[in-house]
């Protein structure tokens, strides 16, 4: 695949500017209304390690001004972005989550890299064909002139349109939104700019849009490839001729997406993208990926990738995980002596004549100081840092013979020092292996509230951090550094085996299959409430009580055999059920 993306890229996109920052991921809680605040990541480091976009494709946004901002929304609309609550409101997360400065900064980074890369793409150049360009992040549809909400503070559209015709450019300008929600923001900004049409194909009924330039389509719910397919044709046909256009390709268009309504495939929105890439061959294109809230939605916009830059219609391989391959990477190119401070016979010689202190080194490898540096290369320290904490401190301990603690605290703006992270760890035998065992890991957020929408679950005491997921990654790196076989704990509670539910394995093959008939039993229930039945009682084992059983699960670095019909005659003798 990468070398055919080579070439394709060569024969493709070679105009195809890319426009990406670390600091498009949201410093929001992960998986807010299913949002993945990682989705421009994942897309960014997919498109690069298959080679689909090269380093010269790639672009680095500067943030709009207040002056870009203004130009579409009025003065009360900006002004109450200042406030915590107002940013709340619009992103559905407690006001504790908000810090105005850093997702301000991100937004305003979004906004002045489509604004940026609408006028590069109006520049004077020797090709015939349209150049292209891609977003990692925008599209913020339902910001209007005054108004904000669905995840959407300023609309990036809207003001790179009117940064355009400020310049001077006086062409008529398409905007295609193939999002699965209305237009409504982008039509009321709109409404009074002259030479705009504004087509869209959703899947949800807002009612009419303001404005004669509007051509709307909403798609019955649940509208597969094939019919949407051919709405979209019938639109692109309808769209009059443009001299610019944008492109809103979005991720929440799939079937199973929890705000969408439509009922996609991956494969059908990547035939979307190539439907209307091919239509706007000789028209400049800026494209975004507005919304998307299932685990796909990342597919979708890497896709959108591959199609634009090499045209490509092969699949993602759905085992994939683009963090693991990120992590994987960064970890390869560090070193042990990055690392470790292990000591030379000189310095055993000094620390045997009492002349300096022994370096304490975890699991007898890491050191405090490579600890640190290692958090910084894997971007930890960064997102930490956008939280509001640094500078760090990494303080490593015996752990009262249960294994060896780490600690990470980090400084507030107001100096105070909390702590952010302690995890137990050791190695340990587990069936018959030896592994890097988690005894426990605590993330915490001080700064950050339970409220009814980020509710407390078993063993909290504080918020999390949201980096649940990196902290996986760097145990599963560790481990095989120091030559494991695989990562394992027990999980203490319900919601942390759901999580890990994909990657890790429990050990006795009879509580896999308990587990997995808990999960078939409660598929209906949210997650927070079957936690927290399980952890009151009110699960029952068919008709018994039921106590959630803490037993050992591995996360296996190499395949490991499992007693597959031990596992599958336990999930079918059993039934679960909740009781009121």
């Amino acid at each position: 695949m990468p070398l055919s993306n080579r070439v394709r890229r060569w024969l493709h996109g070679r105009d195809l500017a890319v426009w990406f920052d670390p600091a498009y991921r949201l410093p929001l809680p992960e998986g807010h209304s299913g949002f993945e605040p990682r989705r421009a990541d994942y897309a960014s480091w997919f498109l690069r390690e298959t080679h689909a976009v090269g380093r010269r494709n790639l672009r680095t946004p500067a943030r709009a001004s207040y002056a870009d901002l203004s130009r579409v929304h009025t003065p009360e609309l900006l002004d109450s972005l200042g406030r915590p609550g107002k940013l709340a409101e619009i992103f559905a997360v407690d006001v504790s989550d908000v810090r105005v400065d850093e997702l301000m900064s991100t937004l305003r980074l979004v906004c002045g890299a489509t604004m940026e890369a609408a006028r590069e793409l109006l520049r004077p150049s020797p090709r015939k064909l349209g150049r292209t360009a891609l977003n990692l992040l925008g599209g913020f549809h339902h910001a209007g002139r005054n108004f904000a909400g669905g995840f959407c503070a300023v609309n990036d559209v809207a003001i790179a349109i009117a940064a355009v015709r400020s310049d001077g450019f006086n062409g008529r300008i398409a905007v295609l939104d193939l999002d699965a929600h209305p237009p409504d923001g982008t039509a009321d900004c709109l409404r009074e700019i002259p030479e705009v049409w504004l087509g869209s194909l959703s899947g949800s009924d807002f009612g009419p849009l303001p404005g004669h330039f509007v051509d709307e389509t909403v798609l019955p719910e649940g509208c597969g490839d094939a019919e949407y397919l051919l709405a979209l044709d019938a639109l692109l046909a309808r769209m009059p001729p443009a001299e610019l256009c944008f492109v809103l390709a979005g991720g929440d268009v799939l079937a199973g997406d929890p705000l969408g309504k439509l009922g996609l495939t991956l494969a059908g929105a990547r035939q979307r993208d190539l439907h209307v890439a091919a239509a706007l061959l000789h028209v400049p294109s800026v494209w975004l990926p507005a919304g998307g809230y299932s685990k796909d939605a990342w597919r979708v916009l890497a896709g959108t990738g591959l199609a634009l830059a090499v045209r490509s219609r092969e699949e993602i391989p759905r085992g994939y995980d683009p963090l693991g391959a990120r992590f994987g990477s960064i970890a390869r190119s560090l070193q042990w002596a990055d690392l470790s401070a292990r000591e030379t016979s000189a310095d055993d010689i000094a620390v045997d004549l009492g002349l300096r202190p022994r370096t304490p080194l975890l699991l007898g490898f890491y050191s405090a100081e490579g600890i640190e540096h290692a958090l910084h290369r894997y971007g930890v320290l960064d997102q930490l840092h956008r939280l509001g904490f640094g500078p760090f401190r990494v303080t490593l301990t015996g752990g009262d013979g249960l294994g060896e603690k780490l600690q990470i605290s980090g400084r507030d703006e107001a100096g105070a020092e909390h702590l952010l992270l302690e995890t137990l760890l050791e190695k340990r035998r587990v069936a018959g292996a030896e592994v890097l065992y988690v005894h426990w890991l605590t993330l915490r957020n001080p700064h950050a509230q339970f409220s009814a929408s980020r509710p407390r679950l078993p063993g909290q005491e504080v918020p999390g951090l949201g980096l649940a997921r990196e902290a996986s990654e760097l145990f599963s790196r560790m481990a095989v550094r120091l030559g494991l076989a695989g990562v394992a704990y027990r999980p203490a509670n319900y919601h942390t085996a759901y999580q890990g539910r994909f990657a890790l394995r429990f050990v006795d093959p009879a509580r896999q299959g308990r587990f997995e008939a808990l999960i078939r039993d409660l598929t209906e229930v949210p997650l927070v409430e079957a936690t927290a039945a399980v952890a009151a009682g009110r699960v029952q084992l068919d008709g018994a009580p039921y106590a959630w059983e803490a037993d050992e699960m591995v996360l296996w670095l190499e395949p490991h055999v499992e007693d597959t019909e031990a596992i599958t005659a336990e999930r079918e003798r059993v039934r679960f059920s909740l009781s009121s």
